[in-house]
């Protein structure tokens, strides 16, 4: 898939098929909107982050993964717009005539039925509709477990640990992803090493507790939290135990994929207790890796 910002786009070097939105955690509702589309126009940063900063949500994708779930859907092209003060200044018909007209020369536009674009939002669905330039697709919300499925639900449930309900709604597992850095090796003299980052807090973190993930390709016991068994006096961290995997990863980014929690994080009276949990969470997150496998090569839904 090409990643190109919108200013690099040739004019008129269309047709394309476009579908639109911020799509943050490229959710099921996102993907019916992407669905026969070749091209994805977004927006990075969050359009709320420069027009009403302190209402801007932690998000669920950091670009880069954004990135690698559009391309997973099989679209062509990933158009970026450099959502700043000034664009948020054009209005609806401009975006429309400029961008997806001249620039894009979009044949087909997509869209979800809650989309808004333009100055002071005024750009709908319907204003996309009243073009006759291109063909308007609107997707209508979509369900799921009796739920619609929307970003601010989903980021709800990762913060509430409830990851595996989250990939119901996501598609697929939660995915985080940071750079690992140096922590106090206490992991590796418990015979657990592991790789450590610190949670950005503009994005939305699984709530304290352990769980099963695919981390590097391999298997995982992940805990986040604060490990309440140690004085460390260290913020919120999230540590991952790569079962099989022993090598030197410091500095690079690990992506984890969260599969599910197995329990809430909790303070042991004697490092002896910690280490015989901490066997019996690697073994059930092992466990629980391999049935997802399984599932996964045989095209059985999750469970």
């Amino acid at each position: 898939m090409k990643v190109v910002s919108l200013h690099d786009v040739v004019p008129g070097s269309g047709p394309r098929r476009l579908a639109i939105g911020t799509f943050d955690g490229v959710h099921r509702g996102h993907r019916a909107v992407i669905d026969g589309s070749d091209t994805v126009l977004t927006f990075d940063p969050h359009p709320l982050s420069v027009i009403h900063p302190e209402a801007t949500p932690k998000l669920i994708s950091p670009f880069p993964v954004k990135r690698d779930l559009i391309a997973g859907l099989g679209v062509d092209e990933l158009v970026v717009i450099p959502f700043d003060r000034g664009f948020s200044e054009q209005t609806a018909e401009e975006f429309v005539q400029d961008v997806l007209i001249d620039r894009l020369g979009a044949e087909r536009v997509s869209v979800g039925e809650n989309f808004r674009f333009g100055k002071g939002a005024r750009g709908t669905a319907e204003f996309l509709s009243e073009h006759d330039d291109f063909e308007t697709s609107v997707t209508p919300l979509v369900a799921a477990a009796g739920e619609t499925i929307s970003s601010s639900h989903i980021r709800g449930l990762v913060a509430a640990g409830e990851v595996r309900e989250a990939a119901d709604f996501l598609g697929g597992p939660f995915l985080f992803e940071g750079e690992v850095v140096s922590g106090d090796r206490r992991g590796r003299t418990l015979g657990m090493p592991t790789a450590n980052l610190v949670p950005d807090d503009a994005y939305v973190t699984p709530g304290h507790g352990v769980y099963a993930a695919w981390a590097h390709g391999y298997p995982a016991a992940v805990n986040v939290g604060v490990r309440p068994t140690f004085q460390t006096g260290r913020g919120r961290q999230v540590e991952a135990h790569l079962i099989g995997f022993d090598e030197d990863i410091y500095g690079e980014t690990l992506r984890i994929a969260f599969l599910e929690r197995l329990r809430g994080e909790q303070r042991f009276d004697s490092v002896d207790e910690l280490v015989v949990q901490m066997n019996r969470d690697v073994a059930q997150a092992a466990e629980i890796c391999e049935r997802e496998a399984v599932n996964l090569r045989a095209g059985r839904p999750r469970g």
